[in-house]
């Protein structure tokens, strides 16, 4: 995706979902933690969640027990959840937020269950988000992959169709799913370093939220995910000095990205993330 000073976005009067789900498709749990940062940030409220007897294999992804601050015993099962909240900048506009864990069965009956409550919602653009492994290092932007199947998305915001074949994820199930019953469908990912690919992902997460942010045009409050992902950073460093093998690696990765030139490593993608942080802070964010 190319990147400009002032990015094109989505119509503030269309309702947007955005979806990531734990598992095959949440490298380092950036894509589902982006997520959970939203309908925090946001206080989104929730609107409907998905029956996990329907949907998961309970020995996959087992239930959690924990105690109330009563003193119950309280068990919370894997599900899915879909939240809405109003554009903090543009009351027209309803995002729904689905967060939750990819399914062990029906994905068919999930997708569609995930789509009949966006179009209860009037939603017209569907964006998920998802995380996976590449050859990327640390110590560089993290490179993000946007691309639609539609022609007119692709032409707005100077975008092109994945060239993947292959086994999907619900991510996958879902868009294609989405995109037959006439919802824009984007999709964006961010690559994680793969010798760091344990969660947590902040720097990941911020990725994904840039892009989100840049599609909105709504400002993202990041809260504490900058000084989160500096920690990182600095943990990643360390592994690099004291594993030869892991510092040699990188040292590779860090000339194969800059001598290809990527567009996250360019002058054209620091204006731009300069610009959405001038957005953040007129916007209010973080007050």
């Amino acid at each position: 995706m190319s990147s400009e000073i002032d990015p094109p976005a989505l119509d503030p009067r269309e309702s947007i979902m955005i979806a990531a789900f734990e598992g095959w498709n949440d490298a380092g749990s950036a894509a589902s933690a982006a997520l959970d940062h939203l309908v925090k940030t946001w206080s989104a409220t929730e609107h409907k969640t998905l029956d996990s007897e329907e949907y998961h294999d309970f020995q996959v992804n087992r239930p959690t027990i924990s105690r109330l601050p009563t003193g119950d015993r309280f068990v919370s099962w894997p599900g899915t959840i879909v939240s809405t909240v109003n554009d903090p900048l543009d009351t027209r506009r309803t995002i729904a937020l689905v967060r939750g864990i990819e399914p062990s069965m029906r994905w068919r009956q999930f997708a569609a269950e995930i789509l009949d409550s966006a179009q209860q919602l009037g939603v017209t653009t569907l964006i998920t988000a998802g995380a996976l492994l590449v050859d990327a290092p640390h110590t560089r932007p993290l490179p993000t992959f946007v691309t639609s199947e539609d022609a007119d998305t692709r032409k707005k915001f100077d975008l092109e169709r994945s060239d993947y074949d292959g086994p999907t994820g619900i991510l996958g199930v879902l868009g294609h799913e989405a995109s037959l019953r006439g919802i824009r469908v984007l999709s964006v990912w961010v690559g994680i370093p793969h010798y760091v690919g344990h969660p947590p992902s902040p720097k990941g997460t911020m990725a994904l939220l840039g892009q989100i942010e840049q599609f909105l045009s709504t400002p993202i409050d990041l809260a504490d995910l900058p000084y989160e992902a500096e920690a990182w950073q600095r943990g990643a460093d360390e592994l690099a000095e004291d594993d030869e093998e892991i510092g040699d690696h990188v040292k590779q990765l860090e000339e194969l990205m800059d001598e290809t030139n990527l567009p996250e490593a360019s002058g054209e993608a620091i204006a731009a993330e300069f610009e959405q942080f001038l957005r953040r802070r007129d916007g209010g964010a973080g007050k």
